[in-house]
């Protein structure tokens, strides 16, 4: 059977798998309240299980990257102590002009 995809609001997801070597079959166990509304999300998004499982683990970790990114950033800035001397000179080159 060909994969097919669906897209909904800009998440496109795969619905089958075919014959690729890098996809691993596990188990997971999970809470029944939670598999029953994925099932229905997948449902409604007319994909399979897998897909839908697969397409929520990648934006998790995305979301995972960004935040560690973001995080890096803070500690880089607060690490960053601005002088007195350093702000002037950027309240210098961002005065307005004296008309």
């Amino acid at each position: 059977m060909a994969g097919s995809q669906a897209t909904v609001a800009s998440l496109t997801m795969e619905s089958t798998v075919e014959n690729n070597p890098h996809v691993e079959t596990i188990q997971v166990v999970i809470e029944s309240e939670l598999l029953a509304a994925t099932d229905r999300a997948a449902r409604r998004l007319n994909v399979n299980r897998s897909a839908f499982i697969r397409q929520a683990v990648r934006e998790h970790l995305r979301a995972l990257r960004v935040r560690q990114r973001e995080e890096a950033d803070r500690k880089g800035y607060e690490g960053a102590a601005e002088s007195t001397a350093d702000l002037a000179a950027w309240d210098r080159v961002a005065a307005w002009p004296d008309d």
